[in-house]
């Protein structure tokens, strides 16, 4: 399973030096003749690796769906880093909002939305902590309350007493989803084994993901939680090959497959959806918004796949638990 073909879209360096060289002020008029919202959504890794950006492209074909008569969509997928400045300054100067997707381009979009303050910036999944500039929104997909059911599912159906923790680019968000899965384990069975997390470098390298996840399960790991997008290939391969298992997500898959416990959901395609909706509708604000159990904005779920009613109990009291604010995920 989740073996789709990488598709990259490739970013044309004379289009991107050409955009380099547009007008920083970003005064032009950049509404469709038609009168659509002109979006732009960034999207720095594959939009097929059942993960992070894969889950933001789904609700990108929503608003395709539902929404064509009133916006005009553009992406662009599988940017090199060096890259991500030009291509946000492209987005910038032909869209009225522009979305980016994760904490990995927080940098280069604090340096240009600023260039272009006619147009509304929302960078989804960038440090908790991320102070809005005065055309730059962040949203929040608390990838932690996530981990922390998931770090209470691992433990609870652990069959070693030891679970773990591997996520591709030690970014401040994916080290509190990390914390946060820790915790989540504590919270399952105070006496689990929380190893400490592993971070490969990369989001998309199942080879760095498999050798990590190997030495977890080496290192006594009955399951193992992650934030690795098409990493998690190489994740799955470690888990069945030692007999072990782990927790996929952010996008729900098969729970016929023994390697799974079960699956985070995190919507990240909702907050795509937030964003232009409120533009569309004229309540966009350059402000932090939360999505997730302890949100109205909702975002996060956990679907379930063990049979075992020890692990359904756990999940319960970890939703229950972070729902209500009797504990904090990190």
């Amino acid at each position: 399973m989740h073996k789709s073909t990488r598709r990259a879209i490739a970013v044309g360096s004379a289009a991107l030096a050409a955009a380099a060289l547009l007008s920083a002020c970003g005064s032009g008029d950049t509404t469709a003749s038609d009168g659509k919202l002109k979006v732009g959504v960034f999207f720095p890794g594959s939009l097929s690796d059942t993960g992070f950006m894969q889950s933001g492209y789904l609700g990108y074909q929503r608003i395709a769906d539902a929404l064509g008569d009133k916006v005009e969509l553009s992406k662009v997928e599988q940017v090199a880093a060096s890259d991500y400045q030009q291509a946000l300054v492209r987005f910038a100067s032909t869209n009225d909002l522009v979305i980016s997707l994760g904490g990995q381009t927080d940098a280069d979009l604090r340096k240009v939305a600023p260039q272009f303050p006619n147009v509304k910036f929302v960078e989804i999944g960038g440090p908790a902590d991320a102070k809005p500039l005065a055309n730059l929104a962040y949203y929040d997909p608390e990838q932690a309350e996530a981990e922390f059911l998931s770090g209470a599912v691992s433990a609870a159906g652990s069959k070693t007493g030891a679970v773990a923790f591997v996520g591709g680019v030690e970014l401040p968000a994916i080290v509190n989803a990390a914390n946060a899965f820790g915790n989540g384990a504590r919270f399952a069975r105070p006496d689990v084994k929380v190893l400490t997390p592993q971070y490969v470098g990369d989001f998309n390298d199942p080879a760095k993901a498999k050798q990590a996840a190997l030495a977890d399960y080496g290192a006594g790991a009955g399951t193992l939680g992650q934030i690795v997008n098409l990493g998690k290939s190489g994740m799955e391969q470690a888990a069945t090959q030692s007999n072990a298992t782990m927790v996929g997500g952010p996008i729900p898959g098969d729970c016929t497959d023994p390697a799974y416990l079960g699956y985070v959901h995190t919507d990240i395609g909702a907050e795509v959806e937030f964003a232009v909706q409120a533009v569309l509708d004229n309540s966009w604000q350059a402000e932090n918004v939360r999505f997730g159990l302890t949100t109205p904005n909702d975002g996060t779920d956990f679907v379930l796949c063990s049979k075992d009613s020890g692990v359904a109990d756990a999940l319960a009291k970890a939703k229950t638990a972070l729902s209500t604010g009797a504990v904090e995920p990190y």
